[in-house]
């Protein structure tokens, strides 16, 4: 059985790279090159992870939750009329559901004090928000707002604001006043909290009570049986889109809101800033590249004497080009499958590690109401690791080529005249 040919370049390359007695020059500029491709790799798969956590919550969650389109009547509409413009926007291919809902504003208040809030009055069986939200609570359910009249789901954060939890009373208070002979009196009624939610959004945490619809209409006084529409599209970055075709299709007398107006300056935010940060990530990268290139061409001239005895011993400019081609590759290979290791792991962890620091120095890295989200989000996406893996190859490529031709070019004469 005949022996399998030994690939002179990639072998001699090899030695290089490892670890010896006789090249310790050698594998310390090499350690230093892997160490760099690995720490820009590593940091660039974690950043984006982040940033892709971010996306996915916004669109996935607080977005999920949010209406995309909201529109209401200026006028107001009997149960047939609102069927009727239901019937009409659900008609449109892009809408995936829409749901009538009262939407006003109130006051809660408890013993430990009072909050303005934004309630909404659902119909449990027909609004996605009862799906959507069931998603985010952390203790009581959502479906049971159908079981009792005189209930309220609330965030957890206005929930810890207000000092109460799953089973306790809050006051809702209406802008309506009643009047007697005597004094104007406030109106409100007392509901149970069947339920806490948590998103991680200040908007929606800590700002946002549901209540039945029926429930809505009685303490609010509302004659009509809604007074919004809730839209949700099947892209939610279609949303503008969609909420111009049916401005333009709906006659007058109606008000559409996209999420945009709401949450569209973060989101673009978010969005630009992956771009940037993307871009100065890969800048760094590029700079463990050319690291790598300083660090090959110090390898050259400390092995130009090897490269004069090889020449001498009939090795060709392109073996020796080879050489360091695969030197350059194999440090480009190994910094990158260290990287990636990193990376991966750190994407995996990036959440937890954060709210351990947040536990153990009792610090808060992201204010909900400065930031979408109060947390640090993570969401590994395998495109972002190949495209790292690609273009980390490709830069390591690149880097060897020059340092490559100058030790093909050397001359094994002058060269054993300077030894």
């Amino acid at each position: 059985m005949k022996n399998k040919p030994v690939n002179l370049a990639r072998h001699i390359a090899m030695r290089y790279v490892r670890l010896g007695k006789r090249s310790q020059l050698v594998a310390f500029m090499s350690a230093i090159a892997v160490s760099g491709l690995a720490a820009g790799v590593a940091i660039l798969i974690i950043v984006l992870s982040v940033l892709n956590g971010f996306d996915y919550e916004m669109r996935q969650n607080v977005l999920g939750i949010v209406p995309h389109i909201t529109i209401r009547a200026e006028d107001r509409l009997n149960q047939e009329q609102w069927d009727e413009t239901i019937d009409f926007i659900a008609a449109h291919d892009r809408v995936a559901h829409v749901a009538g809902l009262a939407e006003v504003t109130g006051v809660i208040a408890t013993r430990n004090g009072s909050q303005g809030v934004l309630v909404n009055g659902i119909d449990i069986e027909s609004d996605a928000i009862a799906g959507e939200l069931s998603r985010f609570v952390t203790s009581g359910a959502v479906e049971s707002l159908a079981e009792q009249r005189w209930s309220v789901v609330l965030g957890a954060t206005l929930a810890q604001r207000l000092g109460v939890g799953l089973g306790d009373s809050i006051d809702l208070f209406s802008p309506s006043v009643s009047i007697n002979p005597l004094t104007p009196l406030a109106t409100f009624r007392s509901f149970e909290v069947v339920g806490i939610y948590r998103v991680g959004s200040e908007e929606l945490d800590g700002r946002l009570a549901i209540i039945p619809l029926q429930s809505a209409r009685a303490l609010f006084r509302l004659r009509s049986p809604y007074n919004t529409l809730r839209v949700s599209v099947d892209d939610v970055l279609q949303a503008d889109s969609v909420m111009n075709n049916l401005a333009d299709a709906m006659p007058p007398g109606f008000l559409l809101q996209s999420w945009s107006a709401q949450f569209g300056s973060i989101y673009e935010n978010i969005r630009f800033s992956r771009g940037i940060i993307g871009f100065m990530l890969w800048l760094l990268v590029g700079v463990a590249a050319f690291n790598l290139v300083v660090n090959l061409i110090m390898i050259v001239r400390d092995k130009t004497g090897d490269i004069a005895i090889l020449r001498t011993l009939g090795a060709e400019p392109r073996t020796i080009y080879r050489i360091f081609i695969w030197q350059g590759v194999l440090i480009g290979a190994l910094g990158l499958l260290i990287g990636i290791f990193l990376g991966v792991l750190g994407a995996l962890n990036i959440s937890s590690f954060a709210s351990g620091l947040e536990s153990a120095f009792d610090i808060q890295f992201f204010n909900a109401e400065v930031y979408p989200i109060d947390f640090l989000p993570s969401q590994l996406a395998m495109s972002d690791v190949l495209t790292v893996s690609i273009g980390v190859i490709i830069l390591s490529l690149l880097a060897t080529l020059y340092p490559s031709r100058r030790a093909a070019a050397v001359n094994p004469a002058a060269a054993l005249r300077a030894d």
